[in-house]
């Protein structure tokens, strides 16, 4: 009798404490839907002993956001639950990129982020903030804490590592190399990822010791890294990858990041796989051509642009024509071709950083301009022109952003205004 006597006092506690968890819930729901000025009263709850009261708390107070937030969520970061520290990272990502709440890691649960190679890396990034954007250091300083802490849960060092890429968080570099030792492939991947868009030239050595990561998405990460800051002193170790590795994606990954760095000493690489059967690899062998910037290379270059029958190689082989000085927009020409890519959903992520890096030289973008006012531009090349702008412009692309504002497409009148806000930023 008396072990049903405790059972029955253990069952009756328990109920009680679960209504007592569902009252608060449902205060800070109430709280919640007053607005900012609720936050001190949702606050105390990030300190309750109970896990769902805690995750409840910061997710009130990420969604409510604003400047009153701040302070709860950087504690937040430092609960010691892993869900709660990366919902406080989502909260503090959603207050400088408002709406990532929406798109962002939620629930604990983070986003796979390798996206499908298709033979070159992206050089417009939209999952970062505007470069007007200035975030508080004590931000930067708690996601770098939480990316190289050793007992904080993977995932959520995985989240802190991509916030910090989001945010452009060059200060806590330090913290992402550290992160990167951490033999966690979601850590080194989201970690990689972070330093591709802080795009600080001296990580590349940095980070040389995962080229050859037995992960085939964390080494394919790696070498992409690599190629856009541009490590020359990795080359020898990329030639040998690609001449070595079993995994034609990774041989892929080795080669374009070859084409970036590409000098003349590279030539007989490109010489080797311009004509391969895999698209990837003479594709990627174009655009080395097009780095070399030789001239005399542009007879092949548009034989086989014309000749071509894959998307992929045919937008690389495109991207090399007009680097070599086909410049025309005209309706089968080079240039023209990867600005009508824009509007292909499987491959303007393709097309777009091709065109951006072309577009940071001053003719090749000039040539760019008329595309914005084509009787049959379309708003997808207008918008995507216009964010390649915003990465890429001078003071006379502002002016050119500035006449694009009062397109008669709200929506591309609203991405040259943000767009021109973001050259003016990045202009001395």
């Amino acid at each position: 009798m008396r072990t049903i006597g405790l059972l029955l006092f253990s069952a009756l506690a328990l109920a009680a404490f679960d209504d007592d968890r569902k009252t608060i819930i449902r205060a800070i729901k109430d709280y919640a839907k007053q607005g900012s000025s609720s936050i001190p009263k949702i606050e105390p709850y990030l300190q309750d002993k109970d896990d769902e009261v805690r995750w409840e708390a910061v997710k009130a107070i990420a969604e409510v956001g604003g400047p009153r937030s701040l302070d709860p969520l950087l504690a937040a970061t430092r609960d010691s639950a892993g869900e709660i520290q990366i919902r406080a990272t989502d909260g503090l990502v959603n207050f400088y990129l408002p709406g990532y709440l929406k798109t962002g890691l939620l629930s604990g649960s983070l986003r796979r982020t390798t996206t499908a190679f298709r033979g070159r890396f992206s050089d417009v990034n939209n999952d970062i903030i505007d470069l007007g954007v200035t975030v508080k250091p004590e931000v930067i300083e708690a996601l770098g804490k939480l990316v190289r802490d050793p007992n904080a849960a993977m995932e959520a060092r995985a989240c802190a590592a991509r916030a910090l890429g989001i945010l452009r968080g060059k200060a806590a570099l330090d913290d992402i190399y550290e992160g990167l030792r951490s033999k966690n492939d979601l850590v080194l991947q989201e970690g990689l990822l972070a330093v591709q868009k802080i795009r600080d030239l001296s990580s590349g050595p940095k980070i040389q010791f995962l080229l050859r990561d037995l992960n085939d998405r964390v080494q394919i990460n790696a070498i992409e890294t690599t190629g856009i800051l541009r490590n020359r002193d990795a080359l020898p170790t990329l030639k040998d990858i690609l001449e070595t590795d079993k995994n034609i994606k990774v041989r892929r990954a080795a080669l374009t990041a070859i084409a970036m760095m590409a000098d003349e000493s590279s030539r007989p690489v490109f010489e080797k796989y311009f004509p391969d059967p895999d698209e990837g690899l003479r594709g990627a062998a174009a655009e080395g051509y097009a780095r070399m910037k030789n001239p005399q290379d542009l007879p092949a270059l548009e034989k086989a642009f014309n000749e071509e029958k894959k998307a992929n190689p045919r937008l690389s082989q495109a991207f090399a024509c007009v680097a070599l000085g086909k410049r025309d927009i005209a309706e089968f020409s080079p240039l023209q071709y990867l600005v009508n890519t824009l509007n292909s959903k499987l491959y303007r992520d393709v097309a777009g950083p091709l065109l951006a890096e072309l577009s940071r030289d001053t003719e090749i973008r000039r040539s760019l301009y008329p595309a914005l006012n084509r009787p049959d531009a379309t708003r997808e090349e207008k918008i995507r022109l216009a964010q390649i702008f915003a990465a890429t412009g001078d003071r006379e692309t502002l002016d050119v952003l500035n006449k694009l504002k009062d397109d008669g497409d709200v929506q591309v009148g609203q991405e040259a205004a943000r767009a021109a806000r973001n050259l003016a930023a990045r202009l001395p």
